[in-house]
């Protein structure tokens, strides 16, 4: 496969890509586009942004070709010994996981815009940009001639994002035989000795933790927007990244903990999700959704552990660990979905609403649920075990005796590891905690106890999150706590509240109720229809959406100490 990009006029956001499979002794080839990219299990229709497709032979005739679905070619090739399939891609998007064009880059997902030979899938494929002469280029895969990339497969293609640009910001450091690289796109001002020393902290403990680093090289691939943004795609020997505001990004009391944070989420990634895969996902199938339950483990112990990596590197202290883990907890009491749907049936169901709002307080995160059932699954490990073992144990197995192996995960694998290290039959923690719904805050206070911490739950700092149990965005209720007194009161999702006892609400709903709490209230909204309402309501001390703190017992006892420093690793 040979794959050829270029662009006459980058504001146009138009991007050329030839693609060419050889046809020899077929008489048609089958042309798939990804329906969508992994670590983001959503159908995306990358297929509408594709224009004037047209298929030719070696020798430039035209030859007949018909779409079998939203996003499958069919091409006639008998007779022929290559197949060359020219079209246009529109790229307009920026985020970790998207396809941009303009003056400034070519920044580029291959997974969301380049076809694949249905039948040839495992071929060498390489990788042609046509660039400007002074464009660099930040990519995973090996250069064999200038700006010509080689793959081992479409796989491997599709999982290397890159960046061109004659403005890339980068530095290297090598760490355990891999070279790790820090390409830098946007406007940034790079502290090259912090970021080294920070990225060093939380990359060592998890090589420790898994014995190896599955690749030679690894590349962080930085977005750096002027506008507030959070988000990371993770891939076999890279990441894309993408965060704002500029200016924002290296103060530690702005956005500096967030770089870190996201950076070691997804080089945690690297093993868990790229290498440990849920069955069902081995290998991928780009061609429809990959439906699996074990989003708990792809992205919730992901997420507990990119914290955690970073506590024991000893680049967060405490106050910066428990203030995300002050995040997680937030996200766990503060959806009332959680005990609507479990949290494998929600992995389940990423592929319907997993990143957009949804209807209300339907379903619960994987990345909230999963993280806390990782907690406490360490704890009931290490309790069980006297700290001899613990989840690191897990997932090690998993990446040892699964991905080494060439093997997937099933959800049967998970529990049956999990036991395993426990010795202990846990049928009744899987059954109400990930197959079901039941609330585990006795639970998760006992293991928060192993370690001396406690948490504290006080009313949101938000008066009408606390009080009233709704939610606002530009105005908007965007949630209503269930049986709140928004709820009962009539007020719903999509309601604008402009007037609170006869007077006009300029974003200060929260102020307002303040100062009429201790009276009846009266407030005209208009609905998402545009009708209006007149909601009544009566305030009391019940407070719905909270904070929720974690924090040290005044005096840690000596098995605490014990449990904390096994736990930290230092």
């Amino acid at each position: 496969m040979k794959y050829a990009v270029s662009y006459q006029n980058p504001n146009s956001h138009y991007i050329d890509i030839q693609v060419e499979t050889q046809s020899t002794n077929r008489s048609q080839v089958k042309l798939q586009l990804p329906a969508w990219r992994p670590g983001r299990y959503e159908l995306a229709n990358f297929a509408k942004n594709i224009q004037k497709w047209s298929a030719k032979d070696q020798n430039g005739n035209v030859l007949l070709s018909q779409k079998l679905s939203k996003d499958l070619w069919e091409v006639e090739c008998k007779g022929t010994s290559k197949v060359v399939v020219d079209y246009t891609y529109f790229a307009n998007d920026l985020n970790a996981g998207s396809t941009f064009l303009d003056e400034k880059q070519l920044y580029m997902n291959p997974v969301n815009c380049l076809l694949y030979d249905v039948d040839n899938q495992q071929a060498e494929s390489q990788l042609v940009l046509q660039l400007p002469e002074d464009y660099k280029v930040a990519i995973a895969l090996p250069e064999t001639a200038k700006n010509t990339f080689v793959a081992k497969d479409f796989d491997e293609l599709v999982d290397s994002p890159f960046i061109a640009s004659p403005y890339l910001k980068h530095h290297s450091f090598e760490l355990s035989g891999t070279i790790f690289h820090l390409w830098f796109q946007g406007e940034f001002k790079p502290d090259w000795d912090l970021l080294e020393k920070d990225f060093v902290g939380f990359t060592k403990p998890q090589i420790e933790l898994f014995g190896d680093f599955p690749t030679k090289e690894f590349h962080y691939l930085f977005q750096i927007l002027p506008h507030s943004a959070y988000h990371g795609v993770e891939h076999s020997a890279s990441t894309v990244i993408a965060l704002g505001p500029s200016y924002n990004v290296l103060k530690r009391e702005g956005r500096y903990e967030d770089l870190l944070g996201v950076s070691s989420h997804e080089l945690f990634h690297t093993w868990n999700v790229k290498r440990i895969r849920p069955i069902e996902m081995h290998p991928y199938d780009f061609s429809k959704e990959n439906y699996s339950k074990l989003g708990y483990l792809s992205e919730g112990a992901t997420t507990w552990y990119g914290d955690v990596m970073l506590y024991r590197g000893k680049v967060f202290d405490d106050a910066a660990f428990f203030r995300t883990f002050n995040q997680i907890l937030d996200r766990h009491y503060n959806n009332p979905g959680s005990s609507n749907m479990s949290v494998a049936s929600s992995s389940y169901d990423t592929w319907l609403d997993g990143y957009v709002m949804g209807v209300p307080n339907r379903k619960a995160s994987i990345y909230t649920e999963g993280a806390l059932i990782t907690f406490m699954l360490d704890v009931e490990i290490r309790k069980l075990t006297k700290n001899e073992q613990s989840f690191d144990d897990v997932m090690c197995s998993f990446y040892n005796d699964y991905y080494k192996n060439g093997k997937g995960v099933s959800e049967a694998d998970y529990k049956s590891v999990v036991e395993h290290f426990a010795s202990k039959n846990l049928d009744v923690f899987f059954s109400d905690f990930i197959n079901g719904s039941k609330d585990f805050s006795e639970n998760l206070e006992q293991c928060m106890e192993y370690f001396g911490l406690e948490f504290q739950m006080t009313p949101s700092a938000t008066f009408h999150e606390a009080y009233l149990g709704v939610r606002i965005f530009d105005n908007k209720v965007i949630t209503v706590f269930p049986n709140s007194h928004a709820d009962l009161a009539g007020i719903s999702v999509g309601d604008e509240i402009v007037i609170l006892n006869g007077f006009k609400i300029n974003d200060d709903l929260s102020q307002w109720l303040d100062y009429f709490k201790d009276a009846p209230i009266s407030m005209g909204a208009f609905d998402q229809h545009g009708s209006a309402k007149r909601i009544m309501v009566t305030l009391t001390e019940d407070v719905y959406y909270s904070k929720n703190e974690v924090y040290f017992v005044d005096e840690l006892t000596e098995g605490q100490k014990k449990n904390l420093k096994a736990w930290r690793k230092y």
